[in-house]
C-alpha cells in the first residue's frame, strides 16, 4: 500500500511552487505597466497578488481532504507528512516560505489554537535570515574619478521601452544630490562604488534604483525614484537619508513589485539601509505579506520571552469599537473588536472587519496602516493587566476566550504603534505641532486622492509615526469617496434654524457635509490657522466633488511616499 505522507507532502510542495510562480509572473508584469504608464493595471495587479495567498491556501486544503477524506485530519498522519515535508525542502532557498505556506494549510485544516509544534512548522522557529549564506544579485559600479560618469552608468543600466527625457540632466540630478548629502555629512571620502539591487522595484506610478554608496568605512543608501511622464523618462525624487528610504518602505505603503529570485537575500541588503525597521515589515512591503505575519508573531514571541512588561491599554482614548492593548517595550498594538458599539456608533462587526479588508486590499498612499489579521492566538493570562484582561472578557467575548490558564484570541489585528495625534500635540513644540497641522491636512488630502474618505476626523484617530508624519488608523467609519455624497451645509432660513440641536434640513444615508469638518478638529488658533492657509479646500464640498468626479472618470491620482525634487528638464524650459 502507497504510504500517503509522501504523497501529501509532495502535493503541498507543489503548491506552493505553483503559487510562488503565479506570484512571480504577476510581478513581473510590473515594467510593461510602468512602461505603458498602465496604472490601473497596476493597480489591479496589485490586489489579484495580495489574494493569491490565501487563494492556494484554499484551494489546496479542499484538494487534501477530498485525497484523505476521512484521514484529513488524522493527527499522527500529519506528524509524518511534516517529517517527509522537511525532509523534501532541505537547503531550498528561502525554505521558511515553503514551512509558513505548509502551516498555513494545517492550522486552516485543524483550526489550529496557539500552535502545534507536531503538525506545523512553529513560527518562532522560523527565522528567514538564519541560513542566508549568499547575497543579493546586484549590479556594481566603480567610481574612476567622476560622479557624473559612475551615475550614467548606473540610469543608463535601466532599460525601458519610454525613451529619457532628458538623461543628461537627470544625470546632474543625481551628481548633485548625492555630492549635496555627502558635504552635509562632512563626508570627505569619496565614493568607491554604487551597488544596486538588480531589479527594479515598482510602486504603480513609480519605479525605483536601489542600492547604496560605497566608499572607505561609509555605506550610504541610495533610492531613485524614476517617473514615466508624458515626455519620457526622467528622475523624479533621489534619496539618501536612512529616514527618507525608511519612509518608501513604510508599513503605510503598498507593496513593492520587485522580481527577486531569494526574497531574504533582498531583505538582508534593504536592512543595511534601514537596519531600524523590522524584518517583518521588509518581507511585508516586498509583497510576502504572510511572512511578514509569521515574522511579526516570531518578533512578538521573542520579546515577550525577554521582558517583563504585560499587556495594558494602550495610550490614548479607549475606542467605541476596538479594545487597544499592547506592551510598553515593543512598537505594534493589539487590537479587538468589540461585542457591542455604544452610540453614536451604528456599524456592525462585519462590516468593520470588512472595512480593514479593503484596506489590506487597497493602495493605502502612505495613510493608512497596514493591519494584520491574526487568529487563534494564544497567551498566557498572567501577562495581562487585571484592568485589561477584565474588560477583554467582558466587552470581547466574541473574540477572547479562556482556556485554563490562558486567553485564546479568536480574530485580532496588530499593527505597528504610533503617538496618538491628540497626545502628541500635549507635548509638541509650536514648530513641530504646526507641522503635523500642515501633514494632518495633507493626510486627508492624500486619502481623498486614494478613494478613501476617513469618515471620522477626530485627532485621536489618527497617529503619528517617528518621522512625523500623520497616518489614519481608525477603519470603522471608512469608506470610498465614489460612494459618498458631498453636499453644501444649507444656509439657515432664520435664527431659530441655527439654534437647533439638529439639523434642519434633510440628510440622507451617504450625506457628508466637509464645511462641518473643522469643528472636529481640535487644534489651537496657531495650528488651526497653519491648516487652513494650505489646506482649506478639503473643508468644501467642491474639493471633494472635484476628487470624486475625477475618480469616476477613471483618473488614477498620484500620492507619493517622498517630497518631489522634480528635475528641471532644459528642453522644456
Amino acid at each position: 500500500m502507497t504510504d500517503t505522507a509522501p504523497l501529501v507532502a509532495r502535493r503541498i510542495a507543489a503548491a506552493f511552487v505553483e503559487y510562488n510562480a503565479e506570484f512571480r509572473a504577476i510581478t513581473r508584469r510590473a515594467p510593461a505597466r510602468f512602461d505603458a504608464r498602465d496604472w490601473k493595471g497596476a493597480q489591479r495587479d496589485a490586489v489579484e497578488r495580495i489574494e493569491l495567498y490565501d487563494g492556494f491556501v484554499t484551494r489546496t486544503v479542499a484538494e487534501l481532504k477530498a485525497v484523505l477524506g476521512g484521514r484529513a485530519e488524522d493527527r499522527e498522519l500529519w506528524t509524518r507528512i511534516r517529517a517527509d515535508f522537511a525532509g523534501r525542502i532541505e537547503g531550498l532557498p528561502d525554505a521558511e516560505f515553503t514551512k509558513t505556506f505548509f502551516s498555513s494549510i494545517s492550522r486552516r485544516l485543524f483550526g489550529t489554537v496557539g500552535v502545534a509544534p507536531d503538525i506545523e512548522f512553529v513560527a518562532t522557529e522560523l527565522d528567514p535570515l538564519a541560513h542566508v549564506t549568499s547575497a543579493v544579485t546586484t549590479n556594481t559600479y566603480i567610481n574612476h574619478g567622476s560622479l557624473a560618469l559612475l551615475f550614467e552608468d548606473v540610469l543608463g543600466d535601466v532599460r525601458f521601452h519610454t525613451a529619457w527625457k532628458d538623461l543628461d540632466n537627470s544625470i546632474r540630478h543625481v551628481t548633485a544630490e548625492v555630492q549635496t548629502h555627502l558635504a552635509a555629512r562632512g563626508e570627505q571620502r569619496a565614493v568607491q562604488r554604487v551597488e544596486v539591487i538588480r531589479p527594479v522595484f515598482y510602486q504603480i506610478f513609480r519605479a525605483y534604483i536601489v542600492g547604496r554608496l560605497v566608499g572607505r568605512n561609509f555605506v550610504v543608501p541610495l533610492v531613485i525614484a524614476l517617473k514615466n511622464s508624458d515626455g519620457g523618462m526622467l528622475v523624479d525624487a533621489v534619496m539618501l537619508a536612512e529616514s527618507d528610504v525608511s519612509i518608501v518602505f513604510s508599513f503605510s505603503r503598498s507593496y513593492f513589485h520587485a522580481d527577486l529570485e531569494h526574497v531574504a537575500e533582498a531583505v538582508v541588503f534593504l536592512r543595511s539601509l534601514v537596519p531600524k525597521k523590522p524584518v517583518s515589515e521588509l518581507f511585508t512591503v516586498l509583497g510576502r505579506a504572510r511572512q511578514g505575519k509569521t515574522e511579526r508573531y516570531r518578533e512578538i514571541m521573542r520579546h515577550l520571552a525577554d521582558t517583563p512588561d504585560r499587556f495594558v491599554h494602550a495610550p490614548g482614548e479607549p475606542g467605541l469599537v476596538m479594545v487597544c492593548f499592547a506592551l510598553a517595550s515593543f512598537d505594534v498594538v493589539f487590537k479587538v473588536i468589540r461585542d457591542r458599539f455604544p452610540y453614536p456608533k451604528s456599524v456592525q462587526r462585519a462590516e468593520v472587519m470588512a472595512k480593514y479588508q479593503l484596506v489590506f486590499r487597497h493602495d493605502r498612499a502612505g495613510r493608512l496602516v497596514d493591519a494584520q489579521e491574526f487568529r487563534r492566538l494564544r497567551f498566557p493570562k498572567a501577562l495581562f493587566a487585571p484592568a485589561l484582561l477584565r474588560e477583554l472578557l467582558a466587552e470581547a467575548s466574541l473574540a477572547v476566550r479562556e482556556a485554563g490558564e490562558h486567553l485564546v484570541f479568536d480574530q485580532m489585528y496588530i499593527e505597528r504603534r504610533m503617538t496618538p495625534l491628540n497626545l502628541y500635540l500635549r507635548t509638541a513644540s509650536p514648530a513641530a505641532a504646526e507641522q503635523v497641522a500642515l501633514d494632518y491636512g495633507q493626510c486627508i488630502r492624500d486619502l481623498a486622492y486614494s478613494n478613501i474618505f476617513p469618515g471620522d476626523l477626530l485627532l485621536k484617530n489618527f497617529g503619528v509615526t517617528r518621522h512625523g508624519r500623520v497616518i489614519f488608523y481608525d477603519y470603522d467609519e471608512l469608506c470610498l469617496v465614489t460612494d459618498c455624497h458631498f453636499r453644501d451645509l444649507p444656509q439657515p432660513a432664520n435664527p431659530e434654524d441655527e439654534m437647533r440641536g439638529e439639523p434642519w434640513f434633510y440628510v440622507g444615508e451617504h450625506d457628508i457635509f466637509p464645511e462641518t469638518f473643522i469643528n472636529f478638529v481640535a487644534f489651537d488658533d496657531a495650528q488651526r490657522a497653519a491648516l487652513l492657509r494650505a489646506h482649506a479646500e478639503v473643508f468644501t464640498a467642491r474639493f471633494w466633488r472635484q476628487v470624486q468626479r475625477r475618480l469616476l472618470d477613471g483618473e488614477v491620482l498620484e500620492v507619493l511616499p517622498y517630497h518631489p525634487h522634480r528635475v528641471r528638464v532644459a528642453s522644456a524650459a
